[in-house]
C-alpha cells in the first residue's frame, strides 16, 4: 500500500493454551499490503496447524495492490489457491483437514471483513463494541432459527460445530462486510480460544485504552488464568492516531510469535 490515509498500530500473539499440546492457530500482519488474518486449524496433530499454515503462507504473498478492489481479487485468489493446496493434503493423507479464516483487509480510507467459520472480528468504534463477523456455526443456525436461546446456546452439545471452513471442499463460503474507516476504530481478530473464555464487555474494556500489545497480552494472559482450553490467537489493530484521519505515511506493526 504505497498511499496510506490512515496509520496503522497493529500487534498479534497466538499461544497453544493450557491444554492442548499443539497450537494449530496461526495469524498474519501485512500493514503495508493492508491484510491482517487469523486462521484456526482443524485435523488434529500435523494436521490443523498445516491447513492454516497454508491460508497464512498464500495470503502473504498478495503483496501492493494498486486498488481496494485489487486488494480485495488478490485476497481471494490467495484464499482459493490454499483451499486447493488443503485439499490436495486432505486427499494424500485420507484425512478431512480445514481450517476457519476472519482476516481485515483495510486501503483508500475503507475496510473489508471476510471470514469462514467461527473465528471473529469485532469492531470497537466511539467506545462501544459490535460483532462485524456472524459465526459459521450449527449453534448460531439454531439461533438465527429461534429454535434456541442465546443462554442454551452457551452450553449447547454442539455448540463448536463448524458449517463453513477452507479445505473441507472444493467450494468455500466466505462473507463479508464492508464500510468506511475512522480515526480511532479498533479491530480484533481472534480464534474461538478467546471468546470461550472472555465477554464481548471485557474484550471492549482491555482494548479502549491500552496500545495493542498491552491490550493482546493482557486478553491472553486472562485466558490463560482461566484455564485456556483451547489454542487461542488474538489480532488488534487500530487505525489512525486522532488527527482527523489526515494522510500520514507511517506504518506502525509489530508482531509477536
Amino acid at each position: 500500500m504505497s498511499n496510506v490515509a490512515l496509520p496503522f498500530d497493529s500487534f498479534g500473539v497466538s499461544h497453544k493454551g493450557c491444554v492442548r499440546e499443539v497450537n494449530e492457530d496461526n495469524y498474519l500482519l501485512e500493514p503495508r499490503t493492508g491484510l491482517w488474518v487469523v486462521a484456526d486449524g482443524m485435523g488434529g496433530h500435523d494436521a490443523g496447524e498445516v491447513a492454516s499454515a497454508s491460508i497464512v503462507d498464500h495470503l502473504a504473498t498478495i503483496g501492493i495492490a494498486s486498488s481496494a478492489p485489487d486488494l480485495r481479487a488478490r485476497f481471494e485468489d490467495r484464499l482459493s489457491r490454499a483451499n486447493a493446496e488443503i485439499r490436495r493434503i486432505s486427499e494424500s493423507r485420507g484425512i478431512t483437514i480445514g481450517s476457519t479464516v476472519a482476516a481485515l483487509l483495510a486501503m483508500d480510507g475503507r475496510f473489508a471483513c471476510l471470514w469462514a467459520g467461527d473465528s471473529r472480528i469485532y469492531l470497537i468504534r466511539n467506545a462501544s463494541i459490535s460483532q462485524i463477523s456472524k459465526d459459521h456455526t450449527e449453534v448460531q443456525e439454531l439461533l438465527d432459527r429461534g429454535m434456541i436461546s442465546a443462554a442454551e446456546a452457551l452450553t449447547w452439545p454442539r455448540r463448536n460445530v463448524i458449517t463453513h471452513a477452507v479445505g473441507v471442499s472444493d467450494d468455500f463460503i466466505i462473507d463479508f462486510q464492508q464500510g468506511e474507516l475512522m480515526p480511532g476504530d479498533i479491530f480484533v481478530l481472534s480464534t474461538d480460544g478467546l471468546t470461550a473464555h472472555v465477554t464481548d464487555a471485557e474484550i471492549e474494556a482491555a482494548v479502549v485504552s491500552a496500545t495493542p500489545q498491552g491490550a493482546c497480552e493482557n486478553l491472553l494472559e486472562t485466558v490463560l488464568a482461566r484455564g485456556g482450553t483451547d489454542n487461542v490467537t488474538i489480532v488488534l489493530v487500530k487505525i489512525g492516531n486522532g488527527r482527523n484521519g489526515q494522510s500520514l505515511s507511517a506504518d506502525l506493526s509489530r508482531a509477536e510469535g
